[in-house]
């Protein structure tokens, strides 16, 4: 065993078995339990401070696959794991799971993972195998391959006590497990080929190519589950057959996995490719490269991403509850703006601290309850203002199609999630930017917060005073000018995270109704627009028209006139000359 510190991140979702075997671990000498987390965005996020911070705090990930009960969170768990290995592949992963059906474990294996233990392996071996695929090697429990299938999640179990007393049971255990492995190895080259051609930019060959391997891959599925699976069986797992030879679907239909052959679609599938997405951008720079003051931009660039991180953290969670909830799309609709302030409230208790307190002069304030009180004028200035939320979160948990710069994208297109991801990220900052909007109306020149939060620039009291005074220039520039005209445009206006910073960014929406609602200020600033509108082309060409006059009169009277002039002079110029010339000429003759 190598004299290396081990050191792990736990991820599971069952809190009391994650207490117990971190109890565990933790009085094992050599041996450090960095991070425990429940879920996968946690785990990202926790992961990308590490890899920025120091790499060495963690040299082991040891991980739930799913929760052993759905295929559903089996896939998702395949997904992580992919998804892990694609952003850290140097980085060990050690399955402990409750998962025992050979497929998955074999399709585990073909993406990365490490090493593999059950739950319930005594901790001896658990540490041993720990520490073998810490050190680079691999370590499968030794029953793996003779582990039964009780507990494995075929499509219907209940096939195995209906199997005639003539079928030899070892050999339905045997084919089952060869078609189900090859399924799940299939699953994973396929889910890889989908993800190559939703890639932007790809060139037209590349993607005829990509294209041709998954209707390859669908066709072998197809034939797969054909050969190795009687009629009878079919009938009771519910698995489609045509009669005729597979369908080859078109390049176009080719992009988006057909939900009936391959259903790689699930309730958190999409959630956790767009989530997975943000982490990584949340790694660029966070300076706002913009021309609008934004209240984040106070603050350090660690405390910043710590805050985003939060937030989507505080979003994941409340879409599960939402989910669990079985709220339809009306009631969606309807407490929106709720979920916006829940969100809020959320973050600010978790980000400062739910009995964090404050001493200013004489008195001890509790921190959140005092920032907690700006609500109405929070969910006034920003929280109702962020656009397409409901767009976002309808995308998310019912998986309808995402309309925006009037342009319906499906669900797994590319588009959608590029156009997503967009939101999402505007979402986070606007949040961001209501939690820090009632510390700079409170506690913006308190030394404690300068000293934990504050960049540099904004230290001196008149710096943040000026700093004050620009948000609130810009609050009265958007309501009288910029809000309107982007109303009158049919636009939203989003911030998003680029390489090099935070940048704005626009998108086309219908925005009548508001347009309607407008008055004094605001209207006349569209009246003004819309005069401007009127008026511009026929004063342009009017004073194109003028224009034109003026240069011909210019060039063409006056011009030749000073040049007709000139020209005179010139010649009378020479003239004088010759003529001295001839006089000097004859008076030197005469001598």
């Amino acid at each position: 065993m190598s004299d290396r510190p081990l050191k792990l991140l736990l991820f599971d979702q069952d809190p009391i078995f994650r207490l117990g075997l971190r109890v565990a671990l933790e009085a094992i000498p050599n041996l450090e339990v960095t991070g425990v987390v429940e879920t996968d965005t946690t785990a990202l996020q926790i992961l990308a401070e590490i890899a920025q911070e120091d790499p060495k705090q963690v040299n082991l990930v040891v991980l739930e696959f799913g929760n052993g009960r759905s295929i559903t969170s089996q896939q998702l768990g395949l997904q992580f794991c992919r998804q892990l290995k694609a952003l850290y592949p140097n980085l060990p992963i050690l399955l402990l799971s409750s998962v025992q059906e050979q497929g998955l474990l074999l399709a585990a294996k073909s993406i990365g993972v490490n090493g593999y233990c059950p739950k319930g392996t005594l901790l001896p071996e658990l540490v041993a195998a720990m520490q073998e695929v810490a050190d680079g090697g691999e370590y499968w429990f030794r029953n793996t391959e003779a582990i039964a299938t009780p507990n494995s999640s075929l499509p219907n179990r209940d096939a195995i006590n209906r199997i005639s007393p003539n079928s030899p049971l070892p050999f339905y255990r045997q084919r089952n497990n060869l078609r189900l492995s090859g399924i799940a190895y299939i699953d994973v080259t396929l889910a890889a080929v989908t993800a190559q051609l939703q890639v932007p930019g790809l060139a037209v060959l590349d993607r005829a190519v990509l294209a041709g391997q998954r209707r390859e891959l669908l066709a072998a599925r197809w034939l797969l589950n054909r050969l190795l699976v009687s009629s009878q069986e079919r009938q009771e797992e519910d698995i489609p057959v045509a009669d005729g030879p597979p369908f080859t679907p078109s390049l176009s239909s080719a992009i988006q996995p057909r939900q009936t052959v391959l259903p790689l679609l699930s309730l958190g599938t999409v959630q956790f490719n767009l989530f997975a997405s943000c982490i990584t951008k949340l790694q660029f720079p966070l300076r706002n490269v913009t021309d609008v003051p934004l209240e984040i931009d106070i603050f350090r660039e660690d405390k910043k991403r710590e805050l985003l991180y939060l937030i989507l953290q505080k979003l994941t969670e409340q879409l599960d509850e939402l989910r669990a909830s079985q709220l339809d799309v009306n009631q969606l609709y309807e407490v929106k703006n709720i979920l916006l302030r829940d969100l809020w409230e959320v973050a600010i208790t978790n980000f400062f601290g739910k009995f964090s307190r404050i001493k200013i002069g004489n008195r001890n304030i509790e921190i959140v309850n005092l920032l907690l009180q700006n609500i109405e004028v929070v969910q006034r200035d920003i929280l109702n203002k962020i656009p397409l939320v409901f767009e976002l979160y309808s995308y998310l948990i019912f998986q309808t199609e995402l309309r925006i710069d009037n342009t319906s994208y499906p669900v797994l297109g590319t588009e959608a999630k590029s156009q997503s991801l967009m939101i999402l990220e505007n979402l986070l900052i606007q949040v961001a930017n209501g939690v820090v909007q009632p510390l700079l109306n409170s506690l913006a020149d308190v030394e404690i917060m300068k000293q934990n939060l504050y960049c540099r620039e904004f230290i001196s009291t008149r710096e943040i005073e000026r700093f004050r005074n620009d948000l609130s220039w810009k609050y009265r520039l958007i309501n009288y000018i910029d809000e309107p005209k982007a109303v009158f445009e049919s636009r939203y206006d989003l911030f998003v995270i680029a390489p090099r910073g935070i940048a704005k960014t626009s998108v086309y929406a219908p925005r009548n109704q508001e347009l309607a609602k407008l008055s004094n200020i605001p209207l006349i600033v569209t009246l003004l627009l819309e005069f401007s509108d009127a008026i511009a082309p026929r004063l342009k060409s009017l004073l194109s028209f003028l224009g034109s006059g003026i240069v011909f009169i210019l060039t063409q009277i006056i011009g030749r006139g000073l040049g007709l002039i000139g020209r005179g002079i010139l010649q009378g110029i020479g003239s004088v000359s010759l003529l001295e010339k001839n006089l000097r000429r004859n008076s030197d003759r005469t001598k």
